[in-house]
């Protein structure tokens, strides 16, 4: 079974990002669980959502506790200190960063620059861009295991608003995700 927790603030589409891989790895014949979990919701409020995939019915319903995979939607969560026990020995994480990342020992950890293809893309506002879109093609790259077209497919059923400036900026992030060590 493979772990994935979405690290974000309230507005970022974190719990989205989530729905929207369960339905691209769905498409893929896996068996998917999603769910979120938050606090206050308001923008720019810690959020963090859940994404078990499996080729087995999964059973297990507790929050995950030492995700394999980590998309980082706001570097800054990643100073907290309850982050990094949250995440498995050798982990993958993805971060929405313009600029290298800190290691982490025994992290790995691409960088993607989602804030700047959301706005790039006109998706949420100048202020408060919406990166889900990006943090998913940089996801599909990096975990190896999903197609771009079903993620593709999965984004233009559940994004109703603006789908051709997802579409392009799952793919733009695709393309150019750094890889990390």
């Amino acid at each position: 079974m493979k772990e994935i927790t979405f690290f974000g603030r309230g507005g970022q589409g974190a719990v989205v990002g989530s729905e929207i891989m369960a339905e691209a790895y769905f498409r893929e014949g896996r068996q998917v669980q999603s769910f979120p979990s938050f606090g206050v919701e308001r923008r720019g409020a810690p959020v963090m959502a859940f994404l078990r995939v499996d080729n087995e019915f999964i059973y297990l319903r507790s929050q995950i506790y030492k995700a394999q995979l980590g998309l980082v939607f706001s570097a800054d969560i990643m100073q907290g200190p309850n982050f990094k026990p949250m995440l498995a020995d050798n982990a993958q994480l993805i971060v929405n960063a313009s600029d290298d990342i800190k290691p982490i020992d025994g992290i790995r950890i691409a960088r993607i620059d989602a804030t700047a293809i959301a706005r790039e893309h006109k998706l949420g506002s100048t202020a408060q861009p919406l990166v889900n879109s990006a943090m998913l093609g940089a996801f599909a790259k990096v975990a190896g295991d999903i197609t771009l077209d079903n993620l593709l497919g999965a984004v233009e059923v559940l994004v109703p608003q603006h789908p051709e400036r997802n579409l392009a900026a799952v793919e733009q992030a695709y393309n150019q995700v750094v890889l990390g060590e």
